[in-house]
């Protein structure tokens, strides 16, 4: 299959892959405290069985190799996507039992290792199913659509719950048959991607791949150039971020007296499921084409502004604390905008750090390191916020960009990477 073949075809397949791949996370890392918290667990046991729930992202680059030795990416996100629709389907069997708990944390086991390995998979696809000036047009779309997942996962499946707990009055029921109906829409995602992910791989040469020595895989990535001080970067880009996606609903549903703004679970899902979700559109869309016409070097500083200076805007809405909904929606849709504007960026880098033989594991190990960058910040978001209020906390966040900000002068990359062909 020629370039030109290949990304005739985008368009058809990037959306729904990088939805795909969103989804999972979504539901595992941040809808699973929303139902266990309706579901009566503590606030203890939820902050620490939850966050052991990011481990598969985290190490994911140590099974990576294998994605890229064995089999095809194709064939290995396929069935990752459909382990973790039958990985949900189990947990809204197991919601209505005594020892949901342990069982439902099971399944959500095996769901994190599915779609860890299916973002490897899926990653690695990306970059050898597009050629390189498209897979900087598109990184704007794919880093949309995940972003849509996760609005959808913390948005609209909420809603959905909520309404259920309403018609049903019994938590346990509308929970388990929201997980059923999540599974079910996992399936379908799977055959769309079925349907429309080209077979690529059968005529790409992955021999030199398959010579590899599994150890090399890692020797090679830590012996690029400048690599400690790119991974310094891809850990800190987000360091204000990955605190502020941890606190933001909590905030947005407590108590006035608790310093939150009293919002109900239903306007908090539907403030990100639908003004969240065109914001974050419009913003990731713009990211990817700007980078594509100018490259990277021009827009590395502005984008992860854009990502951290919205959240100034948090600090004004904790120390006022309005009473209408409006002013809450702003803020979301502006930091969501930034935020798919800001990531843009963030990707294009991951994808240069990723380049070479190895450019699945590379990319793996890579976005590992950027997993480790929001898991132990996130973990630690809450015990600050509670040390400090919303109104510290959210003013500690903005100071928290200032690393990845500096960093930007020292990181060495193309001036031009990502930038389209005028031809």
């Amino acid at each position: 299959m020629t370039e030109q073949q290949k990304d005739k075809n985008s368009w058809a397949w990037v959306p729904s892959l990088y939805f795909t791949e969103g989804l999972p996370y979504v539901i595992v890392i941040t809808l699973s405290v929303i139902m266990y918290k309706k579901l009566g667990i503590s606030n203890s046991d939820i902050g620490i069985y939850t966050s052991w729930l990011y481990l598969p992202w985290v190490i994911k680059p140590l099974w990576s190799p294998l994605v890229d030795i064995k089999s095809t990416k194709r064939k290995w996100f396929l069935g990752m996507q459909l382990l973790i629709a039958i990985a949900f389907l189990g947990v809204g069997f197991t919601i209505p039992l005594n020892n949901f708990f342990v069982l439902s944390l099971a399944c959500f086991w095996i769901a994190a290792f599915a779609s860890a390995t299916n973002d490897i998979a899926s990653d690695g696809y990306y970059l050898i199913a597009l050629s390189e000036k498209k897979q900087s047009f598109f990184l704007g779309v794919r880093s949309t659509f995940y972003r849509l997942a996760m609005v959808t996962g913390q948005g609209l499946i909420v809603v959905l719950a909520g309404f259920l707990e309403g018609y049903y009055g019994d938590n346990q029921k509308a929970w388990s048959f929201t997980m059923i109906i999540t599974a079910v829409f996992m399936i379908i995602l799977t055959v769309i991607n079925l349907c429309t992910t080209p077979k690529v791989e059968e005529n790409t040469d992955r021999s030199e791949a398959q010579k590899i020595d599994f150890i090399d895989v890692f020797i090679t990535f830590f012996q690029k150039k400048q690599i400690w001080v790119a991974l310094a970067f891809i850990l800190v880009y987000r360091l204000g971020e990955s605190q502020l996606v941890k606190m933001a609903s909590p905030f947005l549903l407590d108590g006035i007296e608790t310093g939150g703004l009293a919002l109900s679970t239903t306007q908090v899902g539907t403030i990100y499921g639908t003004f969240g979700i065109i914001a974050l559109t419009i913003g990731g869309i713009l990211g990817g084409v700007v980078i594509s016409m100018h490259g990277l070097k021009k827009w590395m500083l502005p984008m992860i502004l854009a990502l951290n200076l919205p959240n100034l805007l948090y600090v004004l809405l904790s120390f006022w604390q309005p009473s209408s909904v409006v002013f809450a929606t702003i803020v979301v849709i502006i930091e969501q905008f930034g935020y798919g504007f800001g990531f843009a960026a963030y990707l294009m880098f991951l994808i240069y750090v990723a380049e070479g033989v190895s450019k699945t594991s590379h990319y793996a190990i890579a976005t590992g390191f950027m997993a480790l960058g929001m898991m132990l910040p996130g973990m630690a978001s809450g015990i600050i916020q509670e040390a400090i209020g919303y109104t510290g906390f959210f003013i500690w966040v903005v100071i928290t960009a200032i690393p990845g900000i500096l960093l930007t002068r020292y990181i060495q990359y193309p001036a031009t990477y990502g930038k389209k062909d005028k031809n």
